[in-house]
């Protein structure tokens, strides 16, 4: 019985082993990709925020009027959420948490009137929302990893395009800022139309400023680019994010696979130790029954049988 329990716990700690390379593995790998993510996503959000800036200059002097990526449709009762999660497992509460915010929007949404438009980033958040029974209105998948500029312009086309055309009343982006290597945030944003921060109007530049083309005419070439460096910059953030979820969900992983291999290596231990004392134990008995016999044996003897300097006058004499 112990010998079959040692050969369980063996096979056990070996196959702890196997998954802890496993994860261990993922783990630098996350660890190098996370550091590129950073970079990137670093590199990108200056032009993004610029580009913002500039846009609100321009609408600070009027330029927003006749717009559409601009108008603020009060009539609309339709919201749109771009949710973005990744396209594999194996980062923590990364998904989870995405997911939650988004489900909370949604929710709120409908609680005020309006309908919703799911756009979904990763396979993630496209089978939660498909399970949970949530009208899906396009899916983007296999870009979360590395995101590229050109998975920012897919996605800002089908949702600047709805927007034009009068379909939505605002666009929502819901993903997770990447701040540092151990904190990352999750963001709701409004990005269409422009949301100017709180404390009143966007102020104008000063008139000695000329334009060419007309302000008009620069918005129209801006605001395109606008929305797809913000998405860009947001697919940029969540990609880092995701790789350092994903690093410190596997060097958990690695740590409580550690544990688990010492805490069966101390079974397996004992149980071969609880082995060796049983076959000592075993092995005494047996001699101490074998000696019992012999000396059983002995006394039942005849006495005729017996030979003639083992007889007790013979050994008296001798004596």
């Amino acid at each position: 019985m112990a010998g079959g329990t040692e050969r369980i716990l063996r096979r056990r700690i070996k196959s702890v082993e196997s998954t802890k390379k496993i994860t261990r593995a993922m783990q630098l790998i996350a660890a190098t990709r996370v550091v590129q993510a950073q970079v990137r996503a670093a590199e990108a959000r200056p032009y993004s925020e610029q580009i913002t800036n500039v846009i609100l200059d321009l609408v600070g002097l009027g330029a927003e009027a006749s717009h559409p990526l601009l108008a603020d449709r009060s009539d609309v009762k339709r919201t749109a959420f771009v949710v973005v999660t990744s396209d594999r497992g194996l980062c923590g509460a990364y998904n989870s948490s995405v997911i939650r915010a988004a489900e909370r929007e949604v929710q709120a949404a409908r609680a005020d009137g309006h309908d919703y438009s799911l756009l979904l980033v990763g396979k993630k958040a496209q089978s939660f929302f498909r399970f949970q029974g949530y009208d899906i209105d396009e899916t983007f998948l296999d870009m979360t990893d590395r995101p590229f500029y050109d998975d920012a312009r897919q996605i800002a086309r089908s949702v600047q395009d709805r927007f034009a055309a009068g379909e939505l009343n605002s666009v929502q982006l819901i993903y997770t800022r990447y701040l540092s290597a151990g904190s990352q945030r999750v963001v709701v944003r409004r990005f269409l139309p422009l949301e100017v921060e709180a404390g009143g109007e966007v102020e104008a530049l000063q008139p000695t400023f000329e334009f060419e083309p007309s302000p008009e005419g620069i918005l129209d070439e801006l605001l395109p680019r606008y929305v797809e460096s913000r998405l860009y910059s947001a697919l940029l953030d969540a990609s880092a994010s995701e790789h350092a979820s994903r690093q410190r969900a596997m060097k958990a992983a690695t740590d409580n696979a550690e544990e688990l291999k010492t805490k069966l290596a101390r079974q397996m231990n004992r149980a071969r130790q609880d082995a060796i004392t049983t076959e000592i134990m075993e092995i005494v008995s047996g001699a101490e029954a074998l000696q019992a016999d012999s000396a059983t044996d002995e006394d039942l003897l005849p006495h005729h049988l017996v030979p003639p300097h083992l007889m007790p006058e013979h050994l008296d004499r001798t004596a």
